[in-house]
């Protein structure tokens, strides 16, 4: 199957949505050949601004395009628009809860060769604090368009995490986008083994193995967490519940992403399955091939099959 690139698939997406709402700005901090809003740039420069390399000060303007009545999505790369700028999303786009889409790209350890001073391993976490912040972690390009569609139409900010690389597609054209719910991409029937709950570019690295396991004899749920925030714990809790073994597996810092919702759905709900995490462990990136990385940071399918064996002893 073909290859795209989630970032591609927002500027294109962006710049069909421009010519459907004119309500619709872009704001960029000069990375726009990287960010993909160049497309929209392409269509309407009148509705899209250049703040240069200076991201607090673009999250402010978005802030005020937002009160006067604007849609403005703000983007730049991750570590910068979650990070160097927290405190104006913090306070001038949350705490006000103006109408602002952060859709920033290059996020996680996926970012590659740009090393550890530009992977965002904690910006989920970041915004998973900001009181009425909804957050989208889609896991290819199909859903990233989902995504940033779905972003136009809720009322207040929106972050959506977009990672670098080109994926293979595996959301299918009919699959639902459905904002806060979470979609189950393989039923492991009564009494699972295990479930894998996934999000982002890990998700296909879930599938994968589950199906190794399955070849096993095991039975494996696998469900697609494409919205981090609000959280569907309903539908977590129901699947770990029945479930011998859970695993999160996502390419974030296991402290405050995905993998802490499990554990807290888990705890609130008293369910006592085994639990075990993917993810990045207390460390920062590093320079390199994203594909090397991933396994240097055992964040595919063979530390997912890992963890499970060790959870099964």
């Amino acid at each position: 199957m073909a290859k795209k690139a989630l970032r591609v698939a927002y500027g294109e997406t962006l710049a069909e949505l421009g010519a459907e709402n004119e309500k619709i700005v872009v704001l960029d901090a000069d990375l726009s050949n990287a960010t993909m809003t160049k497309y929209f740039k392409e269509k309407y420069p009148e509705r899209f601004f250049n703040m240069g390399i200076a991201e607090a000060n673009l999250m402010g303007v978005a802030a005020g395009l937002a009160h006067s009545g604007y849609i403005p999505f703000a983007s730049t790369f991750a570590i910068f628009g979650a990070g160097r700028a927290y405190e104006i999303v913090r306070n001038a786009i949350g705490y006000t809860h103006a109408n602002v889409k952060l859709a920033l790209t290059h996020s996680g350890i996926s970012v590659g060769e740009d090393g550890g001073s530009h992977q965002s391993i904690e910006d989920i976490a970041l915004m998973r604090e900001i009181p009425g912040m909804t957050i989208f972690v889609p896991c290819d390009a199909v859903q990233t368009a989902r995504a940033v569609r779905a972003a136009a139409e809720i009322s207040g900010p929106v972050y959506i995490r977009i990672a670098r690389p080109a994926v293979e597609t595996i959301t299918g054209e009919d699959a639902v986008f459905e904002p806060g719910k979470a979609l189950i991409l393989r039923d492991g029937g009564e009494s699972p083994d295990l479930c894998i709950v996934a999000t982002g570019l890990l998700v296909r690295e879930a599938l994968a193995a589950a199906e190794a396991l399955a070849a096993e004899g095991k039975r494996v749920s696998v469900v697609d967490i494409h919205t981090i925030k609000p959280f569907d714990g309903e539908t977590v809790a129901r699947l770990c519940a029945a479930s011998r073994a859970v695993i999160s597996a996502e390419e974030h810092s296991v402290f405050g992403g995905l993998g802490s919702a499990v554990a807290e759905t888990l705890a609130e709900a008293g369910i006592c399955a085994a639990f075990g995490r993917i993810g990045i462990l207390d460390k920062f990136g590093q320079s390199g091939d994203p594909d090397e990385l991933f396994d240097l940071y055992r964040l595919n399918a063979g530390a997912i099959i890992g963890k499970y064996r060790e959870l099964a002893k």
